[in-house]
């Protein structure tokens, strides 16, 4: 048993896996092998799988689901103590209803292979790829789950409800795994789903940001109910059907129904995901019954329209399906209202004019509208009196209506846990921004995001002039736009950090996004190349459509020299041209890219296409260079953070005398010189200047002189 403080994991392998890194020797420590099982004990007990990772001896990197199933936040104390793990007979879980809908018991097996699991634990959809057992076939896992639930499937949580036997289990072939409601069953010709219960409409004066819509939808609906001849008589036809579109969790179908209930109208919905997966007649005889179980006026919701009805590869059942909602629509005193959150992906054939013919965008809330919502949610909630509900509001960038509802829920947690034995509780204003490190937005919610740590500007040591042109060009424009308004001037589109490998440019871009409250996005630029024809220039415009929902926002692409690549020179069959061509639309196309900055990396800047320097694109160009001996001394006080020192260390005369090592080189420096002082005795308890230096012999600078002197004569060349 050994006590570790709990790190997010620096790595996007790592993301959602069930996996936790720990270092060697801890693992020979505890007399694990790499991928053995391990109990964590937090506020709750969990487990997963170890493996080795080159962080310091003291630290257990961990990904943000095993974080969140322990109960502690980052830098906390984490026991982590071997366990035996048995084959599970049985597991059930408990998911979304998209999720529960969707994907079968086999699937879901599949899926669940190869993880460690606990009763009560989050558990992700994304299959533990980095040491799969024998015979798993990870990428015919990833293919049924996406053809059952869509591009959204890695963003799906389960939850763990029960498992036999007792204790951590791992799933093998012949486990029994199934859904807790049973909505999913082995049965080949599930059942027809029951229509889901209604929910309570809420006031129209209660749709913060959504007044225009509301008022537009209850215009077409009082004239189809209550005016048919009125529009009989000037020529239209007395009927509606109209598409409610916006990000996910913005409140389309609350608002369909605060605005049926406005007009005295009933409503009958139907998730369009639940009857997705049933046979052709059961689908037909579902719908069938949702549109007769009622009388007039009546509206039929129908919500995720695109999962029953898809732009790409329509079942045969779609026809029958458009039929049908033609029919109703044509009934007197009837309505249709279908709501997406990828209206794009949705048939075309739903959206011709004798059928869905109108469409209402519900926009992402600005902090003013985060702030009425908030408003709204917390007013029957016991506030203390230094509750600042604009403070919370701008810390919550991206965020909709579904994601404050979890944030309220979270605060009362913590409110709770803090004052169990208080006769009036009250939430407090650390309630609400405490609650912000584990309530994610739902736009923000797969492995693409970048975590800060708490990292802000005023971390990073020294670069003045770097930290500097970054705030002005990439926090500037989203956080002061009527400055930039006011004047006259379109702000910059985007930046490009070039300079030596290892000096701290990621780091810069995980501080940048600490310090401006906005939410990042980041990817590699090879992760978005694909070999299939249109799949990466369909994730590049996945990327920037993400990121405008979750505005602002930052989309940091690094490495981007291997995205957008100098066109006319790869062997790729024009695959990186293309990408290139679909990142330039993304940028400065013909729909224009709002509360979106786009961030670039690269330590070769010669390699990258012209067309994306140019101005309008990322057109400002930010040197980082190596850290001089000031900016050496202060990476080695924060590398050195939690490493005793001895007495005898002197960190700014070391850092003066390590001219030529990167950022990267001196944190090495500091790890180096700790296990050096293990290998004399486990049981050391500082790292005295010996150490450091027979490290110093072991850890050489990284930095080549060549790329070196290129690097700082290309910046020389565009300062002139």
């Amino acid at each position: 048993m050994i006590t570790l403080t709990a790190r997010l994991s620096p790595s996007a392998l790592d993301t959602r896996r069930g996996v936790v890194r720990m270092h060697p020797e801890v693992l020979d420590a505890l007399g694990l092998r790499a991928w053995d099982a391990v109990k964590l004990t937090g506020s709750r007990v969990s487990a997963a799988l170890a493996a080795a990772g080159d962080g310091p001896p003291g630290v257990v990197f961990v990904d943000d689901v095993t974080l969140s199933n322990l109960g502690v936040v980052e830098g906390s104390e984490v026991v982590v103590t071997p366990v035996e793990v048995a084959g599970a007979r049985v597991v059930t879980v408990a998911g979304s209803r998209l999720a529960s809908t969707s994907l079968t018991p086999e699937t879901l097996r599949m899926a669940l292979t190869g993880k460690v699991l606990t009763v009560g634990d989050a558990v992700s959809l994304l299959p533990q790829d980095l040491a799969p057992p024998p015979g798993v076939d990870v990428s015919e896992t990833r293919r049924k789950l996406s053809n059952a639930i869509g591009m959204t499937w890695t963003n799906e949580l389960l939850t763990i409800t029960s498992v036999d036997p007792a204790g951590p289990v791992a799933v093998q072939p012949s486990t029994v795994v199934g859904w807790r409601d049973g909505a999913r069953t082995g049965d080949p010709s599930p059942k027809p789903v029951a229509p889901a219960p209604p929910v309570e409409a809420v006031p129209i004066a209660d749709l913060v940001g959504q007044q225009d819509a509301a008022r537009r939808l209850t215009e077409w609906l009082d004239l189809t109910f209550k005016h048919p001849e009125l529009l009989t008589r000037l020529g239209a036809a007395p009927r509606l059907a109209a598409l409610v579109s916006g990000p996910e969790g913005v409140g389309k179908a609350t608002l369909v129904r605060a605005v049926a209930q406005g007009v005295g109208a009933a409503v009958v919905e139907v998730a369009a995901p639940s009857i997705a997966v049933l046979e052709a007649n059961a689908t037909v005889a579902r719908l069938t019954d949702a549109l007769s179980s009622t009388g007039s006026p009546a509206v039929l919701l129908l919500t995720d329209v695109e999962a029953l009805l898809p732009a790409a590869d329509p079942p045969p059942v779609a026809t029958v399906v458009l039929d049908a909602l033609r029919e109703a629509v044509s009934r007197p005193g009837f309505a249709l209202v279908v709501t997406s959150a990828h209206p794009e992906a949705v048939d075309p054939r739903l959206r011709v004019p004798e059928l869905v013919d109108r469409e209402l965008v519900l926009p992402l809330p600005d902090g003013v509208g985060r702030t009425e919502l908030l408003r709204v949610l917390l007013r029957d909630v016991p506030l203390e009196p230094d509750v600042d509900l604009g403070v919370v509001a701008d810390r919550t960038p991206g965020f909709v209506a579904a994601d404050l509802v979890a944030l309220r829920r979270e605060a009362a947690v913590r409110s709770a846990l803090r004052q169990r034995d208080v006769a009036e509780p009250h939430v407090a204003q650390q309630d609400l921004l405490g609650a912000l490190e584990t309530v994610r937005p739902i736009s923000m919610s797969t492995s693409d995001t970048l975590r800060t740590g708490g990292l802000t500007l005023d971390d990073v040591g020294d670069m003045t002039e770097v930290k500097q042109a970054l705030t002005e060009a990439a926090l500037w424009p989203l956080q002061y736009p009527d400055s930039f308004a006011r004047l006259g001037v379109a702000p910059p589109r985007g930046l490009l950090l070039y300079g030596p490998p290892g000096c701290g440019k990621t780091f810069l871009v995980r501080a940048l996004a600490g310090s401006g409250r906005l939410n990042v996005l980041s990817v590699k630029g090879a992760e978005l190349m694909d070999k299939f024809v249109g799949e990466s220039e369909r994730a590049v415009r996945e990327l920037f459509r993400r990121a405008a929902e979750a505005a602002p926002a930052l989309v940091f692409l690094d490495e981007v020299d291997a995205l957008a690549p100098r066109r006319g020179q790869s062997s790729d069959s024009g695959v990186g041209d293309r990408v290139v061509a679909a990142l330039l639309t993304e940028l400065d196309g013909v729909e224009p890219l709002r509360d979106v900055v786009v961030l670039g990396a690269t330590n070769r800047p010669e390699l990258i296409d012209p067309a994306l320097l140019r101005p309008g694109r990322l057109e400002r160009l930010v040197y980082v260079p190596p850290p001089d001996a000031a900016a050496r001394a202060e990476i080695l006080r924060a590398s050195s953070r939690n490493t005793p020192l001895a007495g005898d260390v002197d960190l700014s005369a070391l850092a003066e005398e390590l001219e030529g090592y990167s950022a990267a080189d001196c944190a090495a420096l500091v790890r180096e010189a700790a296990l050096t002082a293990m290998r004399e005795s486990l049981s050391a308890a500082e790292v005295t200047s010996d150490h450091l230096a027979r490290a110093r012999a072991a850890v050489r600078p990284s930095l080549d002189p060549a790329q070196l002197a290129a690097l700082e004569a290309y910046a020389e060349s565009r300062q002139s």
